[in-house]
Formats: C-alpha cells, structure tokens, sequence
C-alpha cells in the first residue's frame, strides 16, 4: 500500500510552492494538548536552525502549564496564569482539554474530584461553560482557544513570523465531539488545521523516522502513562517497494494495529491519593474539625507541593513535603516513604496493566511476538510502575528510546511536514492509522423499511484513515439519518449515548412526486457519502437522490435509408421523420430549396422508437441537527465567541505593549543615571547644567513611574520616555562621536600618508597624468589634513 503519510528529519521547500506571499518563510505549528502541560514544536525552514524543534516558552522552557485564567478583566495563560493559582485558584481554568464536548453533570463530578474550585455553569446545550468573576460566561471552547492562542504567541516567538497552520495531537478515547470541538477551538484561536493526529501515531513516527525496516519488519507497543490517561497501542512497522525516480526503491511504513486505554487513570490520580493523604493528616494536626478540602487556596497550595513531593519519590526512597501557611496561617509539614505511596496507589498498578493486556488480546498476540515496549509520558518515570510492567512483560530493561514528554510533539511536527504545502520530505516513512471507534448509520423517516441487504456498519473499529464511504438506501420520502458509535466499541469518557450525529435529508419526496409517475425501471433511491477524514472526524458530506427510468426515444434506424424524388416538406409531414439536412453538398448554388416544388435527390435517415434507460441524479438538501452537548457551537455563538476572543486579544496586545514600554522607560532611567554618576565621557561630552537638568527630569519621571505611572496607559509611557530621550539622546550621540572619532582620524591621516606615497611616484609611474590634475589631487589632500588639524585642536579644548 502506499503511505498517506510521511516524515522526515530534515524537510526542505519544494520549489513553487501554492499561494504563498512573497517572502514568506514556510513552517507550521504542532500542539500536543495534554491534561495538564502543553508542548509546542515548530516546522521552520531558516539557515542555520533545526528545520523541526520544540519551542521554549517565555520562561525559556519546553513544556508550559495548559491553562487559562480570566482575573480582573485580564487574560493570563500558561506560565501567567500557575503563578496566580495559589493565590486566586478560581479563577484559573485547568483540565478544560477534558471537559470539551462534556455533559454539564460529568464535568460537574470531574471538577469535584480534582478539587478545582472555578465556577462551572451548564450552557444552553447542556454542556459545561465556566463563568469569570466579572459574570461573564465562557464555552469550554473558548478557554480552549485561549490555552491554544497562548501556543500560538510560543510558536510565533521562535519562527519570528505568524505561525496558522497546525497539527494537533489528542488522545486515542477522543471522540467525535471531542474532536469536531477541539478544531473548532483551534479555529477560534486563528488556526488553519491541518489534521489532528492521534498521539500514539505522533509517537510511532518519531520512532519509526530513523529506522530501515527493509529486512525486518517488527511489532512495537507504545505504552504511554500522561496526566490524566493511560493508552497502549499496538504498532507494526514493515517496508514496501516503490518506484521512484525509475527505480526500484524500498519505502518504510507503519500501521497501527490496535489501541486500548483508561482515560481516567495518569499521574494526577496518584498525586490525588497523595492529596487526600496529606489533607487528612493536616485535619488531624488541626483537631478543630476543619476539613481544609473546602479551602480551595488550601488545596492549590497542597497540590502544587504534592506534585513535588512524587516527583522526589521518583528518585528518592522518601521525600518531604512542606506547605507555609498551608490553612489559617498554620504550617505543614511532613514526609513519605515510597513504600507509603506504592500502597496508597495499590490499586492503581494492575490496572495500569490492563490496556497492554487489553491490546494482546485482541491482536491475538503474546508478548514474545513485540519486539519492544516503548515507554512515553511523565507518569511512566514512577519506579513501581516500571517495576510492574518488567515483571508482567518478563523483562529486566524497558524500551526508552524517545524522549518521554517530547516523542508525540515531535512526532506530530513530522506529520505535519508532510501536510505542509511546499516542504518536501528527505525520507518517507508511511503512516497507516486507523479510527479508534468503530461507526454505523440508521435511517428513521415515514413508512422506512430497512433494507437487510445494506450494510449498516459504516466504519469498522481501526479502519484505515482518511477515506470515502457510499450506502445507498431505497426510498422514496425525506428522512433522517444518525450516526452512531458501534455498540461493540467502548464510549468515549463521560458519554452515555452511543447517537453522536444527526442530519435530515429533504428534497426526496418533492424529487419522488416529479419522477414517480414516469416509467421506472428501479426503486428511487437516495446515495449517502460519508468521509472519515484524517483527523478521524466521519461526516455526511452530501446525498442525491438517483431515478432510473425507461422510456421511448426515437433513434436513428440502423443502415436503412430513404432515397426519392420529392421535396423535404413533403418527405417530412408523409414519413413523419427528423427533418433532413438542407442540400449542404451543393456549395454557393445552395437555396431555400425547401420552400420550393424544385424536385431534388434526397437521402433521408428512417428513424425508430426504442426503449431507453436513463438515469437522473438529483442533490438533496442535508441539514445537520445534531443537539445537545456533542454539538458544536452554532454560527451565532462561535461569532459571538470569536468576537469575546477578539476583545481579549486586542487587550493582551496592549498590555503587552503596556508592559514593554514601561519596562523601556524603567531601563532608560536606570542606564541614563548610571551613566551620569560613573561615565567619564559623559562628563567629557556634556555641561554641568545639562548634566543637571537631565538628572533632574530622570528623577522627575522615575517618581511618577513608582507613584500615578503604575496604572499608566501605553501611550504616557511613551511620551515621557521621548522627553527623556529629547535630552539624553543628544548626550549619547557625543558619547558616540567621541569613542568613535579617534579610530576615524587615525583612518584619516593612514590614508593621507598612503595618497601621499603613490602621488610622490606618479612622474615616473603614470606620467601621462596631467600636471595640473595631480596638484588638484596635492591641494585636497592638504586642505583635508590642515582640516583634520583644526578640528583636532578645538576638541582638545
């Protein structure tokens, strides 16, 4: 089979690329979205610079917290929006990747369970929506779209340009509306998606891109332990030959198998069994009563310590952990042992298990076929874990070959390189990855019958991605159609209703009254096309409707002509014939011979009837109507979102510029003094009333800037920084002229003394040069260095 996806270590731009601004450098953007931590990677084709690289924060690190926060009328995200969860936890938006597409209850539980105290509110699908402390309501969405808008600004920061076009990666167990929402929130943080990929295809990509597997093909386990999931997925990598160029060549590929998982099971689930163990002894240090799990800046602060404390056990037999303040001004601390924390989590590491177990069994497999177990995620560094899975894999070393936080993104960017229009990739390595959820289809409309003979699973789970699919259906009145997970597939997280889709199709019983009355050789019937797309995304794209009838039509008898003396009036209204040619054969004699008694020589063709299938194909109107919270945001609300998510983006835009010209000011004022008090050549270039003065306006502004300036306005900072450069910049540009004049006299009088060696040997070396030339040439040289004398004298006044 040949590959619909390929990757390479290093892309290059293909020549001609579509559409693209002049001068524009190529490159994209990929997201791996987890639960908790976000990873950007960026494809740029810049000299001197990795083509595919993750890109660092403004923190200058490579993962960043996936959260928003919405306080006093301002957006934070990321590294922003952590530093202000202790202090206003409810106002800070975590794990809203999860609750994308959620009925209102399970999120409700969700947020419970985790302790997140911001203020969620059902919407008018029934889905969650959190509301900010000015009132306001937001669709998980939107929050989404901030937390992906903040990637979007790490992305732009490392290519130096826009970045829109992206990838995103999500988990196996997302379903159709998780997936439908999570690009719709993209495109509301201004992304062209290109795909969304599943993160164990990233994965299996990243491991795949420097390998040959053309003399051996071999079955790999991806095992990845995140946040907030855990999922195994079985992959088998081969080769296949291909012609390129001419010749015969050998193309590596990988086709992922099977995949299981257990969305509720990751690293926060064994740091919450930590939390509730350190609540309940903070309760019994209190002894009053108190349960500190109702103070959720309590239980922000706890939990900020307590992924500290695992992450020590990782490492270390025991750790401490220490919480000033923790609750009423009192202070805790204490310490755990591993061994404490393996046995709060007992229950924990046979479950982590299952999805390998889950994915041999259904492949048939034993675990002596899997030529390795890769581990990737955070949670997989936790030692019992590890231990675990070498005694049920009966292994003493586990597979580590990819960079546990960083193989999916990574994975992904590959991906995208070969989406990306004008990349062309060095080495190919085909991706087959198939739908995590199998799907079938139902017809509901007036006096259906269903058809035994139609086949009702539309997409089989694993089934290769992307692809076009037809169903045919007999029937002659408007219905409607439902798409819905296969009843042997498990739900996606927090769903209860297998329905995910529905569309009406109208047109068909107008279609069926116009035609139904002519001669019909089939049933009417209606043609579905479906795409799953690459993004694992199934939709009905269009319907027709299809008329086959059979008619009387009048053809031309085969090889029996007519030949008399008559005229055409009369060879047509006696044999009731087509009308003949007029005599085109008789050139410019040619007359309206037709309308005349002239006897001419015509040949005429005897015409038939016959019965005639013909075929009608008419489009039908379709209408999607799903509802409820698997719908997504309607054209009225994603414009009423869109334009909230404007207002914020225009105001970080501000703030930032704010912020940058504060802090521009600020720097000027302290470089300016310092130069003043320890600069000789400040001293050297200036008086001491201009010395003084500007002392005095710098003081002058830097009171304001601590005092009114704080709730200053962009444009006041700028106006006073001008001021302040109105009589600095002046100074500076002496200083300047001072260092640099001694280098350009020196360059001066070298030159001078050159011109004054080659003039002095032009009599015999160019003699042909006119006297009077050369003394012009004499004449400026001296004027240049009594000038340069000059000049050099007043300076050293």
């Amino acid at each position: 089979p040949s590959p619909h996806g390929a990757a390479s270590p290093a892309p290059r731009p293909r020549r001609g690329g579509r559409g693209r601004a002049a001068g524009e450098r190529r490159g994209g953007e990929r997201i791996d979205l987890g639960s908790e931590w976000l990873k950007v990677a960026a494809v740029h084709l810049a000299p001197g610079r990795a083509p595919i690289a993750v890109a660092i924060n403004e923190m200058s690190k490579r993962k960043s917290p996936a959260l928003a926060a919405l306080a006093d009328g301002n957006r934070l995200a990321g590294e922003e929006a952590a530093g202000i969860t202790a202090r206003h936890p409810a106002k800070v938006f975590s794990r809203m990747r999860d609750l994308l597409a959620k009925p209102f209850p399970y999120a409700r539980a969700l947020a419970d369970s985790l302790f997140l105290p911001y203020d969620l509110v059902q919407d008018a699908r029934g889905a969650a929506a959190v509301r900010a402390d000015d009132g306001q309501v937001y669709t998980v969405e939107e929050i989404v779209a901030m937390v992906l808008h903040y990637a979007s600004g790490i992305a732009d920061a490392h290519v130096g340009l826009p970045v829109r076009d992206a990838v995103v990666a999500v988990p196996p167990y997302f379903g159709q509306a998780e997936r439908r929402a999570l690009t719709q929130a993209a495109q509301l943080a201004g992304f062209n998606v290109l795909a969304l990929v599943n993160e164990h295809a990233g994965a299996a990509l990243q491991y795949g891109i420097d390998k040959d597997f053309s003399n051996e093909s071999r079955h790999v386990i991806f095992y990845d332990m995140g946040s907030g999931s855990t999922y195994a997925a079985l992959v088998y990598y081969s080769s296949y030959s291909a012609k390129e160029f001419g010749k015969t060549v050998s193309v590596n590929q990988f086709q992922v198998k099977d995949v299981r998982w257990n969305s509720k099971l990751g690293g926060l689930e064994m740091e919450m069994r930590l939390v509730n163990y350190f609540a309940d002894q903070f309760n019994k240090q209190l002894g009053n009563g108190d349960d500190i799990r109702q103070s959720p800046k309590a239980m922000a602060k706890l939990k900020k310590q307590v992924k500290r404390t695992k992450e020590i056990l990782s490492a270390n037999t025991a750790a401490p952990i220490s919480v000033e303040s923790l609750y009423n001004d009192i202070d805790f601390r204490s310490t755990i042992t591993r061994e404490k924390f393996e046995e709060l989590c007992a229950d924990l590491w046979e479950q982590a298990l299952t999805p390998i177990k889950d994915v041999l069994t259904h492949s048939g497999m034993k675990i002596g076929d899997i030529y390795a177990v890769e581990l990737i995620g955070g949670a997989t560094r936790v030692p019992k874990l590890q231990s675990k899975l070498q005694e049920f894999l009966g292994r003493s070393e586990l597979d580590k070959h990819l960079d546990a936080d960083e193989a999916i993104v990574l994975g992904a960017s590959l991906h995208a390189a070969n989406l990306s229009d004008g990349i062309k990739l060095n080495r190919k390595l085909g991706m087959i990855d198939g739908s995590t959820y199998g799907f079938v289809f139902e017809i509901d409309g007036p006096d259906y019958v269903k058809d035994e003979s139609t086949d009702q699973v539309l997409v089989p789970r694993m089934k290769k991605m992307p692809i076009k699919l037809f169903r045919s259906i007999r029937h002659t009145k408007d219905f409607d159609v439902s798409l819905s997970y296969d009843k042997a597939s498990e739900l996606p997280p927090g769903v209860s209703s297998h329905k995910f889709a529905e569309y009406a199709i109208s047109g068909l019983t107008e279609t069926s009254e116009k035609y139904g009355s002519r001669n019909l050789s089939a049933p009417i019937k209606a043609n579905l096309h479906f795409s799953l797309s690459r993004s694992g995304i199934i939709s009905l794209d269009r319907a027709e409707a299809v008329i086959e009838i059979t008619e009387w039509v009048e053809v031309p008898k085969k090889n029996v002509t007519l030949e008399t003396n008559t005229t055409d009036e009369t060879l047509s209204a006696e044999s009731g014939t087509t009308d003949s040619k007029e005599n085109s054969s008789s050139g410019s004699d040619a007359d309206n011979s037709s309308t005349t008694n002239d006897e001419s020589n015509v040949q005429d063709t005897i015409t038939e009837k016959v019965l005639k299938k013909r075929t009608f194909r008419v489009p039908l109107k379709v209408t999607e109507k799903t509802a409820g919270p698997a719908s997504t945001l309607s054209k009225e609300l994603y414009s009423e979102a869109k334009s909230r998510l404007d207002v914020l983006n225009k105001k970080d835009a501000e703030r930032r510029r704010t912020a940058e010209l504060k802090n521009n000011l600020e720097s000027y004022i302290y470089s300016m003094k310092e130069k003043l008090e320890e600069s000789t050549d400040m001293l050297a270039v200036s008086t001491e009333q201009e010395r003084e003065s500007f002392t005095a306006k710098l003081s002058e502004v830097q009171d304001w800037l601590y005092m009114d300036g704080e709730e200053a306005q962009a444009n006041e900072f700028q106006e006073r920084l001008d001021q302040l450069k109105a009589m600095g910049d002046p100074i500076l540009f002496r200083m300047s002229e001072l260092k640099a004049r001694p280098a350009a006299c020196g360059s001066a009088r070298l030159y001078l003394t050159e011109l004054q060696k080659i003039v002095k040997n032009w009599d015999t070396s160019k003699p042909w040069l006119p006297k009077k030339r050369v003394d012009e040439v004499v004449s400026e040289a001296d004027k240049l260095k009594t000038w340069l004398e000059e000049k050099e004298a007043l300076q050293k006044r």
